[in-house]
């Protein structure tokens, strides 16, 4: 993903919007720098861990999800959160979720241009 060669993209350290390592990696970027940062797989999402990867009936599916291969399904959680998985394999019967982040297990290259900071 980039976003070089269009709008730029704002946030807010502390906010959750970046994994903590990346938000980590900006403090003390200036105005006008721009860095790479290449991170393993547990520096970044962490390592896939298999017990996130879960094999669910249909029938236990949220009301009206329609799992298509590499999909997104969104599940609610009893506090009223939300968490969404990728659908891996699927059959008449059953779908194969994967809960992890989809870049856990991966090295991350990490690219910024500090253009402003608010």
């Amino acid at each position: 993903m980039s976003t070089f060669d269009s709008t730029p993209t704002t946030l807010q350290l502390g906010s959750g919007e970046l994994a903590p390592t990346l938000e980590h990696c900006l403090i003390g970027v200036n105005v006008g720098e721009r860095h790479v940062f290449l991170l393993d797989a547990d520096q970044a999402f962490g390592g896939h861990n298999p017990q996130l990867v879960q094999r669910m009936a249909r029938a236990a599916l949220p009301p009206n999800s329609s799992p298509e291969l590499h999909g997104l399904i969104e599940f609610a959680a009893p506090g009223g959160d939300k968490f969404t998985g990728i659908v891996r394999e699927l059959d008449d019967e059953a779908v194969l979720v994967d809960f992890n982040h989809p870049l856990a297990g991966k090295p991350v290259r990490f690219e910024v241009e500090i253009i402003g900071i608010l």
